[in-house]
């Protein structure tokens, strides 16, 4: 019989005993989408991610039934919210031993459930596998439900399970979908609910790179995203997930369900620990008053390789973010006024304008344009590139990845391949996609969870996880992509590596400044198997090579005169280009006999510097 579950007004001051001390710092007086940005920065930072194979024996933490039909905490029954009565016995049960692929009836076995369709986003790492939303659920009902999404069943009934959850035709209120919906009961509804909205904040920054609502046909579309980073969802069916949430609390179930996936992942639902959240992120009413344009884009640093763009920002208070045009064709989107578009061509000329979205998603209207000839080289890599790669006993898997681009890097559309043989072929699993920032001159390693190296812990990796990718045996071909492209690979495709990846660590020589698409065992220092040294950080060479190249430029706007600071009896060639890339000025030896370059006779303007190969940005007063 059903156990008594703690009201939610009750919960308020147990949930928080239960939340690690100082995990929620900085959401303080934060609402709107500043709030959920903020959530998905916690709760995406240091998680581990498993294998998808490895939750079947976590669902013994995690989904055991303590609350319905049983009390002892000793059960190994499985809470599944697809069949589960709670106000009588169960017409069926499972432990996880009753796993099975599919079923043409109830009660036959059971699966792994993602309560957001996989199909969502390719089935690919961390989504795949990560707890909060894939929970075992009877295989027929799972199988039946397929891809469509959750909602209020309509008069056109297809099945009824025995739970009297069902799937029916949509009637979601004012929602432009009509096919089929998943209606789970009601005791389960805010669960779910809580789920969904969860996706939407740990996923934050890569929700419009998903299969999302833009089919030529919405009413048949059964995804539910809308390809928005911030509101995630359409804005009825965001409705829905609120009433669902406020009709059915946080219950004690998903507290300890909380606590166990935090156990093993290492993050937390911030609905299950703050329910008012919710509301507070999606409870807004945005007006529908066009935002302001912002203004004064410029150019404020100019490569072979990427440009970067500052502007001033729009004068509208309700403004969540800006919209950035390259040719005229939308590139990406940033919160703040700056942004660095990158993978471009040198030589090339590219013109940018930028317009800003409310949190109602109106756009105003463009910026001023600009034009920027990016230049014909520089000493920057043109992408990111594997440094280590370290094939130890066991688990001790680990690669580390530099950014030695000159800007900061966005990860999110980044990813980890491998290749597996099978048969007499070989093929690529559902890659591993990186995500957050990556700052100019920043190292970061991704980890086996199950990893331990003398010199390196999982707490000093950016990434851990236990997908495909981080399983390697030295046989594998791996490779890092942008978006689909190759950017840089580890060993040959198609054969049996062994032979030069097996039972090694290899270090990347300081003097190879850019990644390939072919590997190259010369480009490597070879070093025995589970060495670790410097794991995660530059090395002494590179360091004091940033630290030999590094100048700083004085005054800031400047009138007459432009100084330089540092090592500068080295320079062979100062250069002053306009932001065309034309050049304007040369001078060899610049610093032989003093420190400064005369700018006198510049207009007022921007300017780039160029020192050897180096650029600094400047303004002529």
């Amino acid at each position: 019989m059903k156990k008594l579950l703690l009201p939610v007004l009750f919960l308020a001051t147990f949930m928080s005993a239960q939340v690690p001390a100082g995990y929620y710092d900085g959401t303080s007086g934060l609402t709107g989408y500043a709030l959920k940005t903020k959530l998905h920065d916690i709760i995406s930072t240091k998680n581990i991610n498993w294998h998808y194979g490895d939750l079947t024996n976590y669902y013994n933490q995690t989904d055991l039934d303590k609350y319905y039909d049983y009390g002892s905490s000793n059960t190994t029954v499985l809470l599944d919210i697809y069949s589960e009565i709670p106000n009588g016995p169960d017409a069926y049960e499972y432990t996880t031993a009753d796993i099975i692929g599919s079923a043409n009836a109830e009660g036959l076995g059971w699966n792994r459930e993602h309560m957001m369709p996989q199909s969502t986003f390719y089935s690919n790492y961390p989504m795949y596998s990560d707890l909060f939303y894939v929970v075992p659920t009877d295989a027929r009902i799972n199988q039946l439900r397929s891809n469509y999404p959750y909602g209020i069943a309509g008069t056109t009934n297809y099945y009824t399970f025995t739970n009297s959850s069902k799937i029916s035709n949509s009637a979601i209120p004012n929602y432009v979908y009509t096919g089929r919906v998943y209606e789970p009961i009601n005791e389960f509804k805010g669960d779910v609910a809580r789920s969904l909205l969860y996706f939407a904040v740990r996923y934050e920054g890569k929700l419009g790179t998903f299969n999302y609502n833009n089919n030529a046909n919405p009413a048949s579309d059964t995804n539910p995203l809308d390809g928005t980073e911030e509101r995630a969802y359409d804005p009825n069916y965001i409705a829905m997930l609120v009433q669902w949430h406020n009709q059915d609390p946080v219950s004690q179930k998903e507290i300890d369900r909380n606590n166990a996936v935090y156990n093993l992942q290492k993050n937390r639902n911030p609905f299950i620990d703050n329910p008012t959240w919710v509301n507070a992120i999606w409870g807004q009413t945005p007006d529908t008053t066009v935002p302001s344009n912002p203004s004064n884009l410029s150019v404020t640093q100019n490569s072979a390789y990427f440009t970067t763009l500052s502007w001033t920002p729009s004068t509208s208070t309700d403004v969540i973010g800006y919209k950035i045009y390259q040719n005229g064709t939308l590139i990406g989107t940033s919160k703040g006024n700056s942004f660095s578009t990158d993978h471009l061509t040198p030589s090339t000329s590219y013109t940018y304008t930028v317009k800003a979205y409310d949190n109602g998603y109106l756009l105003s209207g463009d910026s001023n344009t600009i034009s920027s000839t990016t230049l014909a080289t520089d000493i920057y890599a043109k992408d990111i590139m594997v440094t280590k790669y370290l094939e130890g006993t066991a688990n001790n898997k680990a690669i580390e990845i530099t950014n030695k681009t000159g800007h900061a890097v966005n990860l999110n559309d980044y990813r980890l391949s491998i290749q597996f043989p099978s048969g007499t072929n070989y093929y690529f699993p559902a890659p591993f996609e990186l995500e957050g920032i990556v700052q100019n001159n920043e190292t970061f390693v991704i980890l086996n969870p199950d990893a331990n190296f003398s010199c390196f812990t999982i707490n000093q990796a950016k990434f851990v996880t236990a997908a495909p990718q981080m399983t390697f045996s030295g046989s594998q071909y791996l490779e890092l992509r942008y978006k689909s492209t190759t950017v840089d690979a580890i060993g040959a495709t198609s054969q049996n590596n062994s032979s030069v990846l097996g039972n090694v660590s290899l270090y990347r020589k300081a003097t190879i400044n850019q990644p390939a698409t072919t590997f190259d065992i010369n480009e490597w220092d070879s070093y025995a198997s589970n060495y670790c040294q410097n794991l995660g950080t530059l090395s002494t060479s590179d360091i004091e090579l940033l630290a030999e190249k590094q100048f700083k430029i004085y005054p800031n706007p400047v009138n007459e005169n432009i100084f330089v600071s540092g090592k500068t009896e080295n320079i062979q060639t100062a250069q002053i280009l306009d932001f065309s890339g034309q050049l304007i000025y040369t001078e060899k030896v610049p610093f032989k006999n003093k420190k400064d370059i005369s700018v006198q006779n510049l207009k007022t303007g921007s300017y780039l510097l160029k020192l050897d190969e180096k650029v600094y940005p400047f303004i002529k007063k």
